[in-house]
C-alpha cells in the first residue's frame, strides 16, 4: 500500500518514520549477516583450493549417469569434494565431452595423497606449449620433416623429436611411453607415438589443442619393423663402427634409432652414458623402440639428476604422476570401465583387486597357483576365511560387503574363489562378491579389442582399495601406478609347490626396470657397484633380482 493509503487506513504520519527506521535497521542486519556467511564460504573454498596444491577450486562430484541425482558419488555415497585437475597435474582447456574420463576418473577412486610438485606442474605447462608449437602439421614440424632427407645435420633445428614405436603387450607399451615422455621433457623434445591400428581409440589425447599421434605419412614408418639390435641406423651401431668414440662423428645424422627393448645389446645400452647425451641432443629425430620402464636409470645419469630431483621430490611417485597425466581412457573404454564398476563394485564397502599373470602354464600348474593365491589371502588377511561348520552366517548389523575383481587370462582362479565363497559363508559374516571382467585365454598381440579390454581391466584394478599383482607383470605395474597403491606382490610359483612367502607387500608403487645395463659397463668403472651406493632411491626390485626401481629413500 502507498503513503496515501496508509494515511487513510489510520496510519499516522508520526508512525511512518518509525516503520521506515525499523525496516532500514532490519535490512542492515540481514545484509551484514549475509556478508559474514559469504566471507566464511570464500575462506572455505580458498582453504580447499590450497589443499589441492595448485590454486584450483575443487568441485563437487557428479555421477557420469544422468539417471542419478547430482549430489551422489558413483559409489552411491554422499557428494564429496574432489580435485578434478589432480593438484594442477592436468591442464584445462579440453572439451570434456571428448574425453569424459579425464576429469571424471578421480571421482571413482580415493583422493591421492601424492601431490605433484609446483615445478612439475610448471614444466608440464611449458611442455604443452612446446608440443603445440612443434606438433604434427605445424610449420616447425614440416621444416623438421625436410631434414630427414639429409644424411647429416649442420646447425640447430627449431624442434627436436622422439618417436615412440610399440613393442610387446599393452602394459609394456604404457610404461615405455611414460619413460619416453619423461626423457622428452628432460631433453626438450616433442614426443610423438605410433599407436598403429591395435591401440587406436583406446586413449584420449593428453595435450591440449594438439595431437601426440604420429602422422600416418611419416617418412620413416617403413623402418619401424627393422628396429632390432644392431640396426644399421641405430645409435649403438654408430658407436660400434666408431670404436665407441662418439667424438669421432664429425656431423650428427638427421635421425637415429634408439633400441631399448629387453634384448638390446651392449652397444645399444650405451644410450645411458652421460658423456654422450650432448651428442644425442644434436640429432633432430630419435626413433625409439622399448618395452621397458627405463626411468630408474635416468636417475643415474648425472646431467639429469638435479632436474629430476626438482620434478619429483618424492621418488616413488614418478610413474604415478606420469601415468595419470598421460593416459586417460577413451569414451569407449570408459564405458566398459564404468558399466562394470556400477554393476559390481559401486556398492562394496571394500574393493580388492587380484591380478594373476602366469607366464608358463606348464611350469606353474593351476592348482599350485591357486594354493599360492589362497595362501596369500590367508596370510595377509586380505579376505575372511570361510566357515567350514555353519552353512549360514550369523546375522550381523555390521556386515561388510567386499568385492574382489580378478584380472587374468584364465577363468580357473575366478571359478575356484567364487565357488569357495558361494558354497560356504565367511566366518565373520561378510558378504563376498567375486567378479572377472574377461578371460581371453591367450594374449592377442595386434588386436585392438583385446587391448581395449586389457586397458579397461587395468583401470578397474586401479580403482581398488587393496591390490594384489603378479611378479614381473607390467599389467600390474600400470594398475598400481594409476591407483597410487603399494601392492602385495604375488610370486607365481614355477614348480609343484607354492612358496612360504606367497605375497609380500611391495615397498614402492613404482614399476621395475627389468633389464637395466650394468652400471660398471656404462660408467667405465672396473668394479660392479650397487646402484644404492650411488643414489639411495634406486635399488633392486622386490620381484626381479636383476631389475632396479625407484624408492622413497626415507622409507628404506
Amino acid at each position: 500500500m502507498d503513503i496515501f493509503q496508509m494515511e487513510r487506513s489510520g496510519y499516522g504520519s508520526k508512525r511512518f518514520p518509525k516503520l521506515v527506521v525499523s525496516f532500514l535497521v532490519a535490512f542492515c542486519l540481514l545484509y551484514m549477516a549475509s556478508m559474514v556467511y559469504r566471507s566464511s564460504t570464500f575462506v572455505l573454498i580458498d582453504e580447499v583450493a590450497k589443499e589441492n596444491g595448485a590454486g584450483e577450486v575443487a568441485e563437487n562430484v557428479t555421477t557420469p549417469s544422468g539417471n542419478e541425482s547430482e549430489d551422489k558419488h558413483p559409489s552411491g555415497t554422499e557428494s564429496m569434494v574432489v580435485d578434478k585437475l589432480l593438484g594442477g597435474l592436468l591442464a584445462t582447456g579440453f572439451d570434456e565431452e571428448s574425453c569424459i574420463s579425464r576429469y571424471q576418473a578421480t571421482s571413482y577412486r580415493k583422493t591421492s595423497p601424492h601431490k605433484p610438485s609446483a615445478y612439475l606442474v610448471s614444466k608440464l605447462r611449458k611442455y604443452e606449449d612446446l608440443h603445440k608449437r612443434c606438433g604434427p602439421n605445424t610449420e616447425s614440424y614440416k621444416r623438421a620433416l625436410k631434414k630427414l632427407s639429409s644424411s647429416h645435420i649442420n646447425g640447430t633445428t627449431d624442434c627436436n623429436y622422439i618417436v615412440w614405436t610399440p613393442s610387446n603387450g599393452l602394459g609394456n607399451r604404457i610404461i615405455s611411453m611414460a619413460s619416453s615422455f619423461l626423457y622428452a621433457v628432460l631433453t626438450n623434445r616433442v614426443l610423438l607415438v605410433d599407436h598403429g591400428t591395435d591401440m587406436a581409440g583406446i586413449f584420449c589425447e593428453p595435450f591440449p589443442n594438439t595431437s601426440w599421434l604420429l602422422p600416418m605419412d611419416f617418412p620413416l614408418t617403413n623402418q619401424f619393423y627393422s628396429l632390432q639390435p644392431g640396426n644399421a641406423h641405430s645409435y649403438g651401431h654408430l658407436l660400434k663402427i666408431n670404436n665407441m668414440n662418439i667424438s669421432a662423428v664429425s656431423l650428427p645424422p638427421s635421425f637415429l634409432h634408439i633400441y631399448l627393448a629387453y634384448n638390446y645389446d651392449k652397444h645399444d645400452k650405451l644410450f645411458f652414458q652421460d658423456q654422450n647425451q650432448g651428442f644425442l641432443q644434436k640429432v633432430p629425430w630419435l626413433i625409439l623402440k622399448s618395452d621397458q620402464y627405463f626411468v630408474p636409470y635416468l636417475f643415474l645419469i648425472p646431467s639429469f639428476q638435479q632436474e629430476l630431483g626438482k620434478l619429483f621430490p618424492d621418488k616413488e611417485t614418478v610413474f604415478h604422476h606420469l601415468v595419470r597425466y598421460l593416459f586417460h581412457p577413451s569414451n569407449q573404454a570408459w564405458g566398459l570401465i564404468t558399466r562394470f564398476y556400477r554393476a559390481y563394485l559401486a556398492s562394496a564397502d571394500q574393493k580388492i583387486g587380484l591380478q594373476v599373470r602366469v607366464f608358463d602354464r606348464k611350469a606353474s600348474p593351476v592348482n599350485v597357483v591357486l594354493e599360492q593365491i589362497l595362501g596369500c589371502i590367508k596370510k595377509e588377511k586380505l579376505l575372511p576365511q570361510v566357515d567350514e561348520q555353519k552353512p549360514i552366517a550369523s546375522p550381523s548389523k555390521n556386515q561388510t560387503l567386499r568385492a574382489i575383481t580378478i584380472a587374468s587370462l584364465y577363468p580357473e582362479y575366478y571359478e575356484r574363489i567364487k565357488s569357495m565363497y558361494w558354497m560356504k559363508p565367511a566366518v565373520n559374516g561378510d558378504v563376498i562378491g567375486v567378479y572377472q571382467p574377461s578371460h581371453e585365454e591367450v594374449q592377442h598381440f595386434g588386436n585392438n579389442l583385446h587391448n581395449m579390454k586389457a586397458w579397461a581391466e587395468i583401470s578397474i584394478l586401479s580403482l581398488s582399495d587393496v591390490l594384489v599383482t603378479s611378479s614381473w607383470s607390467t599389467f600390474g605395474y600400470v594398475a598400481q601406478g594409476l591407483g597410487g597403491l603399494k601392492p602385495w606382490i604375488l610370486y607365481v610359483p614355477a614348480g609343484n609347490h607354492p612358496t612360504d612367502q606367497p605375497c609380500p607387500r611391495g615397498m614402492s608403487m613404482e614399476p621395475c626396470f627389468h633389464y637395466p645395463p650394468d652400471y660398471y659397463r656404462i660408467s667405465n668403472t672396473r668394479q660392479r657397484l650397487d646402484t644404492g651406493s650411488l643414489v639411495p632411491h634406486v635399488r633392486q626390485c622386490e620381484d626381479a633380482s636383476r631389475g632396479i626401481k625407484l624408492f622413497n629413500a626415507k622409507q628404506l
